[in-house]
C-alpha cells in the first residue's frame, strides 16, 4: 500500500489558516503536496540499513509535520507509528534474510490527525540538523547558527533553538572534517605527509607533560624557503593572531615580501599560548632553516611590534639583523596617547621626513605643543622607526602586511581542527604559488609592474632638474629648491631615496638619462621579473588524504613527536560565551593624514561650513 495523502492540503491548509498570525507569520509552509511526491513509502521499499530507515522516517515525519513515535528499534526491525492517539499511520520494517538491508513489511500510510500545532518538532533533534546543514557547510563552513535558524525554518517550516543550531553545526562540521581532537591526534603523520611530499620543507610538532598534550607546530615549505633565499629581499615581518576555536592557541607568522610587494608567507607556526619562551623557540626555527639552506646569511630587516618576547629572541637568534617597529603600532600609540589632531599631522611629518635635521624641526614643533611628547620619544626612540634614523633597508615597507593575513586565516580557520586549519593554508599557498607563477611568465619588462611604475614616475620627473657632470659617476642635480648629489655607481642619491626604496629616483633618473644609461637597470635585483619568476619557481605539492596517512600509536621522544606518538590537545580550552571581534584597523600610512582647519575661527578639527562661531 502506497502511503496516500498523509496530511491532506486541504486540512493543512485549513488548519494554518486558523492559527494566530502574531505567532507564526514568520514562518513558511512548505508545499504540501510536493512534500507527499518526493517522501512517498510502499510495501517492499528498501533501506542499506536500519540507521538509514530510522533517519527517513525521520525527515518524512518532519516534512509532512506529524511526530513520530518509534514502538520498537534494534538490529532485525524498525517499527514507527504516528504519536496522535486514534491515528492508524503505522510502518513496520524488518531486515532481510541474509543481507544487510531492511525492507518496509506493513505500512498504513493515512493519518486521520491534524499533525503539528506549532513549529517546535520532536524529530528535529541536533543530528538532523546536522544532516540538514551539511552540504551548506561544506561550501561555506562560516554559516552561522542565526543563518541555519533562518534556513531550516524556511526550507522545513520548523524552529529549531539556537543552542540546537550552533550543537548541529558543530557536528556537521566534525562530519566533513574531524573532530578536534581528531586534529591533534594526526598532526605527528600530518608533518611526515609534509616532509615526504615535499621534501627539503620542515614539519616538526612538539607535545609536553606526561599526557603528549600539544605545545608547538612550525610549518615552512621547502618552495617558500628557496624562493625567499634566492629571490626575496632581506625583509621579514613578524606577528600573531589569537585562535579562538574549541582548544585556544596563537598563530605565528614570519613573511617577507616579493618583487611586487605581495606578502610572502615564509614560515608559520601553532603555540598553546604567546609567551616569551615560544617566541624564543619560534625564532630559533627559523634561524635554524636558514642556516641549513644558504652558507651566506643576509643581513635581515625585521619588521615587529616589539613586544619583550619578540626582541629578546630576534637580539638572540638574529643579533645582526636591524630589528624595526611596524610603524601602525607605533602610530597608533601616539595617537591614543596625546589625542591632538596637529599633533598627529606633524608626527606623520615627522615619520617621513628623510634627514636628520627635518626630523629634529618637526620634534620641536611638536614640543611646542606639548612637552609630553619628549618622554614618549624616550620610549619609542626614532632610531627604530623614523625613516631619518633607521638604518635598516625596508624597501618602502614600514606596516606588517601579514597582521592582516593572520587575522583573516584566524577568523576562516577558528572552527577547523588544527589539521585542517593547515590545509587551509596550504591550499591558499599554492594558489598564490600557481597564480603568480603564471602571471610573472607573461610579463615581459625588465622589472615587475609596482617597481616599473616608480621607476617610470621618477623618469618622469627627471626633466625638472639641471644635471651636472661631475665626473663618470658623480652628478650634480641642480633644482629650484635645493641641489642633490648622485653617485651612480654607488647607487647613491642625498635625498636618501634611492638608498630607500631600492629604485632610482627623480634625481638619479635625471643623472642616467644625461649619460644615456637606462633607469631600469639601475633598480634593485629584487625588483626585476626575474627574480619574481624565481621567487614562485618551486611548487607546494600536494598532501594524501587522511585515510591514507599511516596509522598513529602511543610513544614520546624528549617532547618532539614520531611519527607514532598521539597528541593530546592542549589544556587552553574555550571559555563559555561568545568570543569578543577584534576589528582590525588598516591605515594609510603613505601620507599625513590631512587635519582639517576653518577659515573662520582658525580652529582645527572642522571646516567653515560647520563652524559654530558667528559671522
Amino acid at each position: 500500500m502506497v502511503l496516500k495523502t498523509g496530511l491532506q492540503c486541504a486540512t493543512l491548509s485549513t488548519k494554518w489558516e486558523s492559527l494566530k498570525k502574531d505567532d507564526y507569520r514568520a514562518l513558511i509552509v512548505p508545499d504540501t503536496s510536493l512534500a507527499l511526491s518526493e517522501h512517498a513509502l510502499a510495501i517492499g521499499q528498501e533501506f542499506p540499513n536500519v540507521e538509514t530507515c530510522r533517519r527517513t522516517l525521520k525527515d518524512i515525519a518532519i516534512a509532512l509535520h506529524f511526530d513520530l513515535r518509534i514502538v520498537k528499534s534494534d538490529r532485525s526491525r524498525f517499527i514507527a507509528k504516528c504519536s496522535k492517539a486514534g491515528c492508524p499511520w503505522r510502518v513496520h520494517v524488518a531486515k532481510c534474510p541474509g543481507v544487510p538491508t531492511f525492507s518496509i513489511r506493513t505500512l498504513h500510510g493515512e493519518h486521520t490527525c491534524e499533525g503539528v500545532h506549532n513549529l517546535h518538532h520532536q524529530q528535529a533533534s541536533v543530528g538532523w540538523v546536522a544532516r540538514s546543514v551539511e552540504a551548506r557547510i561544506r561550501d561555506n563552513p562560516q554559516f552561522k547558527p542565526k543563518e541555519i535558524l533562518q534556513d531550516i525554518r524556511d526550507r522545513h517550516g520548523v524552529a529549531v533553538s539556537y543552542m540546537q543550531a550552533w550543537r548541529g553545526k558543530e557536528r556537521s562540521m566534525a562530519a566533513l572534517h574531524g573532530t578536534f581532537e581528531e586534529g591533534f591526534r594526526l598532526l605527528p603523520a600530518y608533518c611526515e605527509q609534509i616532509r615526504k611530499n615535499n621534501p627539503g620543507s620542515i614539519a616538526s610538532v612538539f607535545a609536553t607533560g606526561q599526557d603528549n598534550c600539544f605545545q608547538r607546530l612550525f610549518i615552512s615549505y621547502r618552495a617558500s624557503i628557496y624562493g625567499f633565499i634566492n629571490a626575496c629581499r632581506p625583509l621579514l615581518e613578524l606577528d600573531r593572531a589569537h585562535l579562538k576555536g574549541k582548544y585556544l592557541g596563537t598563530l605565528l607568522c614570519a613573511a617577507a615580501a616579493d618583487a611586487n610587494d605581495a606578502l610572502f608567507p615564509l614560515a608559520i607556526a601553532i603555540v598553546d599560548v604567546e609567551n616569551d619562551e615560544n617566541w624564543m623557540w619560534f625564532m630559533s626555527e627559523l634561524r635554524k632553516l636558514l642556516g641549513v639552506n644558504t652558507d651566506n646569511m643576509p643581513r635581515l630587516t625585521i619588521l615587529s611590534e616589539r613586544h619583550k618576547g619578540i626582541v629578546e629572541a630576534v637580539e638572540t637568534h638574529f643579533p645582526s639583523a636591524f630589528h624595526g617597529f611596524c610603524l601602525r603600532y607605533v602610530s597608533e600609540n601616539f595617537r591614543d596617547t596625546f589625542k591632538n589632531s596637529k599633533l598627529v599631522n606633524i608626527f606623520w611629518n615627522a615619520v617621513y621626513a628623510l634627514t636628520a635635521a627635518e626630523f629634529e624641526s618637526k620634534i620641536a614643533e611638536m614640543v611646542e605643543i606639548s612637552q609630553d611628547v619628549i618622554p614618549w620619544f624616550q620610549d619609542f626612540s626614532p632610531q627604530l622607526w623614523a625613516v631619518a634614523y633607521f638604518e635598516g633597508m625596508r624597501f618602502g615597507h614600514f606596516t606588517l602586511g601579514v597582521t592582516e593575513l593572520l587575522y583573516n586565516w584566524a577568523l576562516e580557520c577558528h572552527e577547523l581542527p588544527i589539521v585542517q586549519m593547515m590545509e587551509h593554508i596550504r591550499l591558499q599557498l599554492t594558489s598564490w604559488f600557481n597564480n603568480r607563477r603564471e602571471i610573472g611568465m607573461s610579463w615581459t619588462s625588465i622589472l615587475v609592474p609596482s617597481a616599473e611604475k616608480r621607476v617610470l614616475e621618477a623618469i618622469a620627473d627627471a626633466p625638472c632638474y639641471q644635471v651636472l657632470r661631475a665626473n663618470e659617476v658623480e652628478f650634480e642635480i641642480v633644482s629650484t629648491e635645493r641641489t642633490n648629489i648622485v653617485d651612480i655607481s654607488s647607487r647613491v642619491c642625498s635625498c636618501r631615496r634611492w638608498q630607500l626604496n631600492g629604485l632610482p629616483c627623480a634625481h638619479a633618473a635625471a643623472a642616467l638619462i644625461s649619460c644615456g644609461q637606462n633607469a631600469h637597470v639601475f633598480a634593485e635585483p629584487c625588483f626585476t621579473v626575474a627574480r619574481y619568476r624565481e621567487t614562485y619557481s618551486e611548487m607546494i605539492h600536494p598532501i594524501l588524504d587522511k585515510s591514507q596517512w599511516r596509522e598513529l600509536a602511543e610513544g614520546t621522544e624528549g617532547g618532539v613527536a614520531r611519527v607514532d606518538i598521539s597528541i593530546r590537545p592542549p589544556k587552553t580550552r574555550r571559555p563559555p560565551g561568545r568570543p569578543k571581534k577584534k576589528v582590525l584597523r588598516v591605515e594609510n600610512f603613505k601620507r599625513p593624514k590631512r587635519v582639517v582647519q576653518c577659515g573662520r575661527c582658525h580652529m582645527l578639527g572642522h571646516s567653515q561650513k560647520k563652524c559654530t562661531m558667528p559671522n
